[in-house]
């Protein structure tokens, strides 16, 4: 072998390695200048988003405070169903003579007997049925937000009066002792929940 071959090879194999790692250099920085973009927000885009959010919100509030309304409203609606179905249970069970001197009722025995066990202590017009009713649908609409929950139960005072107004003079003792038993569970779901956040 000549000096000469080795020399030409030599310098063949350097020609061809740096054109190679010029096109390689030129492929990297094609790469390079495509992946160089540049994201520029415009200034106009911050506000409009900030308009649209701000719109987004009050339409949601919006809607929260009528649901929230609307489901007051229902409480103090069935508070007032329920109360005044009681007192009329109750009145037919105890006040026989009453609804017969009115004319409005014809009781027979059998009825005056499901009346009876209607409004006894575990019937389903009784104390502990009707109270607890009441609360767990004040506590299904609040969500069990203390907040609400007080909310409810004002709503549930304001159905109780309306209860009484509608039957023209104070409401019956077991009304008055489902009232009180609605009150406690209200009180105990505030005390059980104070007790959570300590």
């Amino acid at each position: 072998m000549n000096i000469n071959g080795i020399s030409n090879q030599t310098s063949t194999y350097a020609a061809y390695k740096s054109t190679e790692q010029k096109a390689a250099a030129t492929e990297t920085e094609g790469k390079q200048t495509e992946a160089s973009a540049v994201y520029e927000p415009s200034k106009d885009a911050k506000k409009t988003d900030t308009v649209t959010t701000k719109q987004k919100n009050e339409a949601i509030i919006s809607r929260l405070k009528a649901d929230a309304e609307a489901r007051t409203q229902q409480l103090q609606q069935l508070v007032q169903q329920m109360i005044s179905k009681q007192g009329n249970a109750y009145g037919q069970a105890n006040d026989m003579w009453k609804f017969l001197a009115s004319g409005n009722f014809t009781v027979d025995a059998q009825t005056k007997a499901q009346a009876q066990a209607d409004i006894a202590e575990d019937g389903y017009w009784g104390v502990k049925q009707t109270s607890e009713r009441i609360f767990d649908f004040a506590k299904a609409l609040s969500g069990g937000d203390m907040d609400k929950m007080k909310e409810m139960q004002a709503a549930f005072e304001k159905g109780f009066k309306q209860a009484t107004k509608t039957w023209g003079k104070e409401l019956p003792q077991i009304s008055q002792d489902t009232r009180s038993a609605v009150n406690k569970l209200f009180e105990d779901f505030y005390a059980g929940n104070q007790k959570d956040t300590e």
